[in-house]
């Protein structure tokens, strides 16, 4: 199902983990992918399936998860306020949504993720759905690991998760309660 609500517009953006295509629409951002030519083809078209055909072109909301995404990877950002167009299948949208309730600083296993949403045993389809997510970074899949504590599939390179996690458990506040921290991970 397509919705309207003006037409998704795409630019790149620059970070220190490399070029970044970025979408929105009047709505909210809806797209923040790695700027990967053997990923972008599929983003596009779940993209083109349910919001419509993108264009090129600046939007006040890429300029405003532009700058917060510097504010994140500059150690002063730790949640997103730009407003989210998340849309995909209904389990998608719950791994997504679940996502979003991952503290800064924290990770998560594949199977916790499942159990969260009430799906018990369904990590190899979280792990998809973590995959298919369009929202790289502001929707953090990079805090998903395997429940051993390695990291395992993420879409941008391993390199880009490790960096993203080390960055967040640089500046993460100590939180005993909010998850288990990164610096438990293995390889620490």
């Amino acid at each position: 199902m397509v919705t309207t609500c003006g037409p998704v517009r795409l630019q790149r953006i620059e970070s220190p983990v490399g070029r970044l295509l970025a979408g929105a629409r009047d709505d909210g951002a809806c797209l923040l992918e790695f700027d990967d030519p053997a990923r972008l083809p599929r983003q596009i078209r779940d993209l083109e399936r349910y919001l419509g055909t993108p264009e090129e072109g600046s939007h006040p909301m890429i300029d405003r998860l532009a700058a917060e995404l510097e504010e994140y990877f500059a150690g002063e950002r730790q949640r997103f306020e730009v407003p989210l167009v998340v849309t995909g299948t209904p389990f998608q949208e719950s791994v997504w949504q679940a996502l979003l309730t991952l503290p800064y600083g924290r990770t998560t296993s594949y199977s916790e993720l499942a159990e969260r949403i009430g799906r018990p045993g369904a990590q190899r389809a979280v792990g998809l759905a973590n995959g298919r997510n369009r929202l790289a970074i502001v929707v953090p899949c990079h805090r998903v690991i395997e429940r051993a504590g390695g990291l395992r599939g993420y879409g941008g390179g391993l390199w880009r998760k490790q960096f993203l996690l080390d960055l967040e458990r640089r500046v993460a506040p100590a939180d005993p309660l909010a998850g288990t921290p990164l610096g438990a991970m293995a390889g620490s």
